[in-house]
């Protein structure tokens, strides 16, 4: 789970001019390779009754409302809680768009990821080699900047020490994806070039940056090429610098650091402070399918999914892990899924799969700056893949 709610987009590259030259590539098919016997196996029928209740939970901790969307072998179900627009009343809505915040991070992965399997890119490349003189190490590569292991310093740490006035100062504002690498270079590094994991959104926004150097053209079509177009996500979209989020929609709700204080409507932004590490909006169904088409080998050859999916610690439980670009969740009935999570101002979100792709969650409360929220969600996870637990005798 994010470390530090209040500040974690835990976060998306700018629509901006194509660089000049360069045309993109037709996106690249990959067959979904043979589900493994033990993949087939039954699996626990999803605890529904306990995702309502973790979504009440997240409700009860200040989130206006929660949702989640369940995919599996026996259909689709989903919950909500609560309410999508605290102003009219109008009840949460599983088909409602939101802002992901960091799930942007596995979009900007699997195409960095698919760049490498062109030969467009080399993981152990130092990034200075197709971005000259960008980063001042060029110990630095692509691999450090997928696994937050480049030491690069997060600049939204000091952008959003002070939560609501570090927000409305950058709420309607648009960087240049080199002003916020300026921002983190300003700031002392945090580890030495892969020594140890340390999140930072600076990392997606040079990736974002390797994307539209290599293609010659915008993240935004890079993501819609690639994986929203052959996905069919009707509901997914990379926007920036644009403030809205069309058609039927979740408003944010973001906390003050002071207790007490009214919630902050913090739906309409440009998002520009996170770019490709945080711009994607979408809904849960859409979500759910772009995480099991991924872990079912739609979008990656398995020797890309395999590196993705290959996984390091980020914390001392031993349960929370990290590949490239992707997160992974040990539950507590030895159930493994992949994914992220994402905080964006307003917004939590989770979506995680099964690694063979069969079973996927989407959930999202309209809150931030609100961990105990945050929290509570996280108890979809639990509730939706390892089923009910065992009454105690």
């Amino acid at each position: 789970m994010p470390s530090s709610p209040r500040r974690r987009l835990t976060a998306g590259a700018a629509l901006i001019a194509a660089l000049a030259g360069g045309v993109a590539s037709s996106p690249v098919a990959y067959g979904a390779p043979a589900s493994p016997a033990a993949a087939r196996a039954a699996a626990p029928s999803p605890d529904m009754a306990g995702v309502a209740a973790a979504l009440n939970a997240a409700v009860a901790e200040g989130a206006p409302g929660a949702m989640a969307r369940f995919t599996g072998p026996e259909g689709v179900r989903a919950r909500t809680a609560g309410v999508r627009d605290r102003a009219s009343g109008a009840a949460m809505d599983a088909r409602a768009r939101f802002r992901v915040g960091s799930v942007s991070k596995t979009f900007t992965a699997v195409v960095v990821l698919q760049l490498v399997d062109e030969g467009r890119l080399a993981l152990d490349a130092p990034v200075d080699r197709y971005l000259p003189g960008l980063l001042p190490d060029d110990r630095i590569t692509v691999r450090h900047l997928l696994t937050h292991r480049s030491g690069l310093a997060d600049y939204t740490d000091r952008m959003f020490h002070e939560t609501v006035p570090g927000f409305e100062g950058v709420r309607n504002r648009v960087f240049s994806q080199r002003e916020l690498v300026d921002l983190s270079l300003a700031e002392p590094r945090t580890t030495e070039p892969g020594a140890a994991y340390k999140y930072s959104n600076t990392n997606f926004v040079v990736a974002g940056m390797l994307v539209e150097e290599v293609t010659g053209r915008p993240v935004a079509r890079a993501f819609q090429q690639r994986i929203i177009g052959p996905l069919g996500l009707r509901d997914t979209s990379y926007v920036h610098p644009d403030t809205r989020i069309a058609g039927l929609r979740v408003r944010g709700y973001l906390h003050p650091d002071e207790a007490g204080a009214p919630l902050v409507d913090s739906t309409e932004q440009t998002v520009s402070w996170a770019q490709s590490g945080g711009a994607v909006i979408s809904a849960p169904a859409d979500l759910t399918a772009f995480m099991t088409a991924l872990m079912r080998g739609r979008l990656l050859s398995p020797r890309m999914l395999d590196a993705m999916t290959t996984v390091a610690p980020t914390d001392a439980t031993n349960t929370r892990f990290y590949g490239l670009g992707l997160r992974r969740y040990d539950l507590t009935c030895g159930t493994r899924v992949y994914g992220h999570t994402g905080t964006v101002q307003g917004y939590y979100t989770y979506a995680f799969a099964t690694r063979d792709g069969r079973r996927g969650l989407s959930a999202m409360a309209n809150t931030s700056n609100r961990g105990q929220a945050n929290t509570a969600l996280g108890g979809t996870l639990e509730a939706a893949f390892c089923g009910k637990k065992p009454s105690a005798s």
